[in-house]
């Protein structure tokens, strides 16, 4: 299928999504993220991906939500379109999702960024909000999960200065998972999702759950609900073959059952 702001591929078990819009930096219109949530919703329910990763290309990844189309927007107009209320598709994808970031994610690039769950960047990476200079804040998330990541301090910096940060103060802060040269870091990504989309499904899903619930539930509820993941997956084939295959010294053959 052929959208206008996207361009969608496979490589074996992982799906490779790219921001299409460069002529205008990637910039966030409500198109593209209504292309972006039905493609997302359309890989959560094929069994044969494993893993995404999201990407801008080679150049950025995104350099914000498309100011043209805001400037003169009304607080009723946003409620009723609910512009960023519908990121939320994003988060609730239930597979490892890598965002490969080179050049700037700014704004709603970097809080699109910041939904995945490991963001590779190359060294041209750019990290930052500035919707304070627009007059605005952050609307997709860029005032929690900053603290969330990298702390109360740097979320401030970041919100209140508007100023990006490179790609290695990125990684030294938690916010990245590896800094590589701009020109691999796509493929690097790919290869990361491709190992990852070689787990055990079920139990990948279940991890990927708990891990996100521990930001939101005490301790006492977070080891709860993780004990309750870890026994449920005792009724799956794939936990047999799993603990068999290590007993066997072979490697394991998951189904995603």
């Amino acid at each position: 299928m052929d959208y206008e702001n996207l361009l969608v591929e496979r490589e074996g078990a992982v799906a490779v999504i790219t921001l299409n819009r460069p002529k205008v930096l990637n910039a966030l219109s409500p198109a593209l993220i209504a292309e972006l949530t039905q493609v997302l919703d359309g890989f959560d329910s094929e069994p044969v991906v494993g893993a995404a990763v999201l990407t801008g290309g080679p150049k950025v990844f995104a350099a914000g939500a498309d100011i043209a189309d805001m400037a003169d927007r009304t607080p009723v107009e946003q409620v009723q379109r609910d512009q960023t209320g519908r990121w939320s598709k994003v988060t609730s994808f239930t597979k490892p999702l890598i965002a490969a970031v080179n050049g700037y994610a700014l704004g709603g690039g970097c809080e699109l960024a910041l939904m995945c769950d490991l963001i590779i960047a190359g060294d041209s990476a750019r990290f930052g909000q500035p919707e304070i200079n627009l007059g605005i804040i952050p609307g997709a998330g860029g005032t929690q999960r900053w603290p969330r990541t990298a702390g109360k301090y740097v979320a401030m910096e970041v919100n209140l200065g508007g100023q990006p940060i490179k790609a290695q103060r990125a990684y030294q802060l938690g916010l990245v998972n590896r800094v590589v040269p701009a020109e691999v870091t796509v493929r690097v990504a790919v290869q990361l999702a491709q190992r990852l989309a070689s787990k055990a499904p079920l139990a990948a899903r279940l991890a990927k759950e708990a891990v996100n619930q521990s930001l939101e539930l005490p301790l006492k509820e977070g080891l709860a609900a993780e004990r309750k993941n870890f026994y449920f997956l005792f009724a799956t084939e794939d936990q047999k073959e799993g603990m068999h295959a290590f007993l066997e010294k072979r490697p394991a053959e998951f189904k995603g059952r």
